[in-house]
Formats: C-alpha cells, structure tokens, sequence
C-alpha cells in the first residue's frame, strides 16, 4: 500500500505487508505476528510507531530482501504505480530508506522454530516443540 491513516497494521496477527508511504499514529499496536516493511523516507516511523510489541530493523538479510523487492515489483506491475518504479529503480539508495517492523513474540518464535529445526526435529514435531518452549519462556511480551 502507499501510506497508511492512523493505526496500521493495529492487531496485525500474520503474513507481510509494504508500506510504502507515510504511516499515522499509532502504527503496529497491538502487533503479534507477521511482518511489517515500510519505507520511511522521511524518518518518520520512529515517532508514529507504538513500540511496546515491536522492534524497529534495517533490512539485512538476503532472502528478506529479495522478499521485499519481488512484493514491490508485484505491486508494481499490477498498479502501474510510478512511486513503485521510482523505489525499484533506484533501488541500493531505497534500500536503507526501508524498516522492517518485527514483534517481539514473532521474532521469538521464529528463532526458538529455527534452533528447534536445527536440532532435528521436522514438521508438525518441530512446531509442537517450538511452541512448548515459547510457551516456558517468560521473556514473552505477551505473558500467556
């Protein structure tokens, strides 16, 4: 989407979003799950973020990156947007303008599912085990 009012991606439990604009007040409230990508050119998500389930990142990873930029060209390619393609053209400066919003749970999660899966475990048996030691830490934000 480009630009979000007030409260986007309030309650947000799940899959991946491009913000690609402004967002209002209150952006991520209440965010448990998914991910959150939204390119702040102006340095203005700091303010507008309720940060009390979320962590604020760089774009690093590889993978993710490439994730970003394959939604964006999507976007583009469907809208005709001419920001989308600006983004996309001059996309080594876009880059370092993108931040990636990341519960603190989900973030959590998906590390104890990582080392879980490392350990051996596969499918449902690695889930069952991630969660049960999600479940066991008292770290979570959440504290259910």
């Amino acid at each position: 989407m480009e630009g979000v009012g007030d409260h986007g991606c309030e309650y947000m439990t799940g899959g991946r979003v491009v913000v690609l604009g402004r967002t209002g007040r209150n952006f991520a409230a209440g965010m448990s799950g998914g991910i959150a990508y939204v390119f702040d050119e102006k340095d203005e998500l700091p303010a507008n973020c309720n940060k009390e389930m979320v962590n604020l990142q760089k774009l690093t990873d590889p993978a993710e990156i490439e994730h970003v930029k394959g939604m964006l060209q999507r976007h583009m390619d469907a809208t005709q947007s001419t920001f989308a393609q600006h983004i996309l053209e001059n996309w080594d400066e876009s880059l370092s303008k993108f931040v990636c919003v990341m519960p603190k749970d989900y973030e959590r999660m998906m590390q104890i599912f990582k080392e879980v899966k490392s350990s051996g475990l596969s499918g449902e048996e690695a889930i069952m085990a991630a969660f049960e030691l999600n479940r066991n830490d008292v770290s979570r934000v959440s504290g259910n």
